[in-house]
């Protein structure tokens, strides 16, 4: 039955892609934003659940399908399938973990990382890539748009991560790094107040301060340029927003950690890196007084 399985899998692959209807709102330029629904939406929709009802009746009657056409799919992405990602592991495992044993056994026992790194989950921006972090060097989290919630918004994986870091770990830097073209600042601009409940709009509306700031300075700029504006601008409120934080704020008084932003132009292949002075008496921030200082630009 060879035949019948390649053919029914050169009629599914194409399938696989349409799920994608099946999440209106998640799309790869506009993480989340709202479209008001319609009458062709919702005949997208039916169409859709109607081929993953189609796609699994297939994958049930032709089991070998299911990875035939998936892997397919998958090869039209960037990144690597899991046999490379098996010669990747193995050949770390030979070059660097062989090799440098005993700096691995002592990370197996203990971690004592200076940096806690918040950075954007776009699949464009690792920092580990970027800026070289090695195993046992940064504590890192990443989510949409790389934002620090207000302290008053409660419990998020973000600021249980930065209460682990700052209080068990004892990081000496706390270093928040945007990027280019973000998806998430650009749901942020697009989206209305009284847009949808989305995870991602709610996530997002975080940097609601961010957007406000740049609809009043950068008004006269394009939409494009405006993203970019806010890009910056989200990642100062997030160093201000840190300071909020009772454990975060009494560190850094006592010159025990410091906050320090960074934006990745990927486009241009540049970094900029600067530190937030909370000793500075002009406000270079917004409404608070606070100075950047040790400002660079690494191209």
């Amino acid at each position: 039955m060879v035949w019948p399985i390649r053919q029914q899998a050169s009629r599914i692959a194409p399938t696989v892609a349409a799920l994608s209807f099946l999440r209106p709102g998640l799309t790869n330029t506009h993480l989340g934003v709202h479209r008001h629904s319609s009458g062709s939406n919702q005949r997208n929709l039916a169409q859709a659940e109607e081929v993953q009802v189609g796609l699994l009746h297939e994958i049930k009657r032709h089991p070998v399908v299911r990875v035939e056409a998936l892997s397919d799919v998958s090869k039209a992405k960037n990144g690597p399938n899991f046999s490379e990602m098996k010669d990747r592991f193995l050949s770390f495992k030979k070059h660097k973990f062989l090799k440098e044993s005993e700096h691995f056994q002592n990370l197996a026992q203990v971690q004592d990382p200076k940096f806690m790194v918040i950075a954007c989950a776009d699949s464009r921006v690792c920092p580990s890539n970027i800026l070289g972090f090695q195993p046992g060097e940064a504590f890192m989290i990443r989510n949409v748009a790389n934002l620090v919630p207000p302290f008053e918004n409660g419990a998020s994986e973000t600021n249980a991560a930065l209460e682990f870091a700052v209080n068990t770990l004892e990081v000496e830097n706390i270093f928040v790094i945007g990027h280019s073209s973000c998806a998430g600042i650009e749901t942020l601009m697009t989206m209305q107040d009284d847009g949808d409940s989305s995870f991602t709009h709610r996530w997002v509306v975080n940097a609601k301060v961010a957007k406000l700031r740049t609809k009043a300075d950068a008004l006269h700029l394009s939409f494009d340029q405006q993203c970019r504006y806010c890009e910056k601008e989200s990642i100062n409120r997030s160093l201000l927003n840190l300071l909020a934080y009772p454990w975060i704020a009494d560190k850094v008084g006592k010159n025990m950690l410091s906050v320090h932003g960074g934006y990745y132009d990927f486009l241009n292949c540049a970094f900029d890196k600067w530190t937030l002075d909370v000793n500075g008496n002009n406000s270079t921030l917004g409404d608070k007084q606070y100075l950047v200082k040790d400002r660079e630009r690494w191209f």
